[in-house]
C-alpha cells in the first residue's frame, strides 16, 4: 500500500508587513533583511485554525471530494489557538471531515512528519487523510527584536492524500531529532521566540543535508535526478548552502520565503503548492521535501510526482476495481 496526492491548498492572511514597514520600528533596513534572509514581506493573521480551514478547504475543493470521506486530519502546528482542545478539533468540525483528528508539533519539520505519519496510517487501513501545516507565528514573535521580528510570518498549506494499491508517490523518508540542541530555538510557555541564530544556521544546514542524503540513498537515486527540492523556507542562505552541499542546482529549489517569511510547518506545503501551480512538475518527476526545526528536528521525504486523477478518472478506476472483485 502507498499514497497519492489528490489535492493541495494554501492560505495566507490579507495583512502584509513589508521590510519597509519594519524599518519604521526597528534598527534595520530592507537591504539588510534581504541580504541576510531573502525575505521581503510576510503575512500577519489572527487564528491558526482559520488558516488551516482555508488551506484544507482549497485542497478538498481541488480534489472535488466529499469532506466526510476523509478518515483523518493531521494538523502540524507550533502555534495552536489554545492548549486544549487541539486546534484540529475546530478545523475538523469546520470542514465537515469524517474520522479523527490530532495536532502534531515537530516545529518547522512538522509537515514532513505529518506526511510520513499519514502514509503509515493509510497503510493501516485509512483511505483518505488531510495533512495541514498552519501557523500564526506573529503571536509569539517579539516585534522589538530585529533578529527574529524580520523572519517570521503566518500561513497555511495542505495536501489531501489517498491510499493506493502500489508503492504510491512516497518513495523514501527520514525523520530525526537531536534534543541536546533544544535550547538554541525555543519559546517558553507564554513567551516569545528565542533564537541563537548562528547556532541554528550551522545545525540547520547540516541537518537538512544529512537527512536529505539519507533519503536520497534510501530511494537509490542520485541528487541530479531530483527535479524539485522543496526546503523549509527559513533563510535563503540556508537553502542555498544546502543545495550546494547536496549537489542540487539552486534553480531547482521552490522558493516563497521572499513573500511569506518563515512560516514554520506551513512553509513546505506553501512552497510545494506554489511550484505545482507554476507548472514546474511533470509526471514522474522526483520531488525532495526537506526541513529542520526547533528540537532540533529534521525530516525529509522523496516523492514521485503524478498529476492527480480527475473525479471521472477516480470513478472509472473504482468501477473497474469493483468489477474485478465481483
Amino acid at each position: 500500500m502507498g499514497m497519492r496526492i489528490l489535492g493541495w491548498g494554501t492560505a495566507l492572511p490579507e495583512k502584509v508587513v513589508t521590510n519597509h514597514d519594519l524599518e519604521q520600528t526597528l534598527d534595520t533596513s530592507d537591504a539588510w533583511i534581504v541580504e541576510r534572509s531573502g525575505i521581503r514581506e510576510r503575512r500577519i493573521g489572527d487564528s491558526t485554525a482559520e488558516l488551516a480551514i482555508e488551506a484544507g478547504r482549497h485542497a478538498l475543493e481541488r480534489a472535488d471530494i466529499d469532506p466526510a470521506s476523509v478518515d483523518l486530519l493531521v494538523l502540524a502546528t507550533t502555534t495552536p489557538d489554545q492548549t486544549v482542545p487541539a486546534t484540529s478539533a475546530h478545523v475538523h468540525d469546520a470542514l465537515g471531515l469524517g474520522g479523527g483528528a490530532f495536532d502534531l508539533n515537530a516545529a518547522c519539520s512538522g509537515f514532513v512528519y505529518g506526511l510520513v505519519v499519514a502514509n503509515s496510517m493509510l497503510g493501516a487501513g485509512n483511505h483518505r487523510i488531510l495533512v495541514i501545516g498552519a501557523e500564526t507565528l506573529s503571536r509569539i514573535t517579539d516585534w522589538n527584536d530585529r533578529n527574529t521580528a524580520v523572519l517570521f510570518g503566518d500561513g497555511g498549506g495542505a495536501l489531501l492524500l489517498e491510499s493506493v494499491g502500489d508503492e504510491g508517490q512516497l518513495l523514501a523518508w527520514d525523520l530525526g531529532i537531536d534534543g541536546s540542541a533544544r535550547t538554541c530555538l525555543k519559546t517558553e510557555v507564554g513567551g516569545k521566540i528565542e533564537m541563537d541564530g548562528r547556532e541554528v544556521f550551522k545545525r540547520a544546514v547540516r541537518a537538512m543535508v544529512d537527512s536529505a542524503t539519507r533519503t536520497i540513498e534510501r530511494a537509490k537515486i542520485r541528487p541530479n535526478e531530483i527535479a524539485l527540492i522543496v526546503p523549509h523556507q527559513a533563510n535563503i542562505r540556508i537553502i542555498q548552502a544546502a543545495c550546494d552541499r547536496l549537489g542540487i542546482d539552486r534553480e531547482r529549489a521552490a522558493i516563497v520565503l521572499d513573500r511569506t517569511g518563515n512560516t514554520s510547518s506551513a512553509s513546505i506545503p506553501l512552497a510545494f503548492a506554489d511550484a505545482i501551480d507554476a507548472g514546474r512538475l511533470r509526471d514522474g518527476d522526483r520531488v525532495l521535501l526537506t526541513g529542520f526545526g526547533a528540537g532540533m528536528t529534521w525530516g525529509s521525504a522523496l516523492l514521485r510526482w503524478q498529476t492527480p486523477p480527475s473525479p471521472n478518472e477516480r470513478e472509472a478506476s473504482t468501477r473497474q476495481a469493483g468489477g474485478s472483485n465481483g
